[in-house]
């Protein structure tokens, strides 16, 4: 069980998945970079994310920006929007008087991705509610809006143990202060905080004294 001090914030396990050396620069040195893929998706969740918006139905309701904690895996953050179906396999609900089954929805300005960044993502925030609500979970969905359709994602045994290695190795690196050095490659030319990192430079200049050796012999 973590602390409220070791907390990390659920959407860092996206950046974590795709790139290490991307989520060390947002999490660990506080830097940040907009460009018009960030901002695309800020612009996707101010639509989303509105807390005062609330649907209901007979047989179903919406919470929107819905704070979400987990102990046990140390994470904390907020869902785009739950959905709360009728079930009578589900978990009760106080405030309606009867049982519900719950299905985290999040929210993508893009489109679904060759990897399981955004289903890793999905899970996490499942694991939350589980714990939250003490019930279980099995699916979730994924909203793209640049395809204007959400894909059903299970949530089964290997994309759980996957966010348990994935957690794991996060806390891990925080505590022991690791460094994460960059590694280029092509995904680099579409990252906000490509002049930052210098993929290409941090590649062939791994020390400070080679890079400056290398650049005294260049100039003789």
């Amino acid at each position: 069980m973590y602390t409220d001090d070791e907390l990390l914030m659920i959407s860092a396990i996206q950046h974590f998945y795709y790139c290490k050396r991307q989520w060390a620069l947002i999490h660990m040195e506080q830097q940040w970079v907009e460009n018009v893929h960030t901002v695309k998706g800020q612009i996707l969740h101010e639509k989303v994310d509105d807390p005062f918006i609330f649907e209901s139905r007979k047989d179903y309701f919406i919470s929107r920006s819905m704070p979400l904690i987990s102990y046990h895996l140390g994470f904390y953050g907020v869902a785009d929007a739950v959905e709360f179906r009728l079930s009578k396999s589900g978990c009760y609900i106080p405030s309606k008087d009867n049982f519900y089954e719950i299905i985290p929805v999040e929210y993508k300005v893009g489109k679904p991705k060759e990897d399981n960044r955004d289903a890793i993502q999905l899970c996490v925030q499942a694991m939350c509610l589980e714990e939250m609500f003490q019930t279980t979970i099995e699916i979730g969905y994924l909203y793209y809006g640049k395809t204007r359709h959400r894909h059903l994602v299970q949530l089964n045994k290997l994309l759980r143990q996957e966010v348990y290695e994935l957690s794991k190795e996060m806390h891990e690196t925080l505590e022991n202060d690791k460094t994460i050095l960059a590694q280029y490659s092509t995904k680099c030319s579409n990252c906000s905080l490509y002049n930052i990192c210098l993929p290409k430079i941090k590649k062939s200049y791994k020390s400070v004294k080679r890079y400056i050796n290398i650049k005294l012999t260049e100039k003789e």
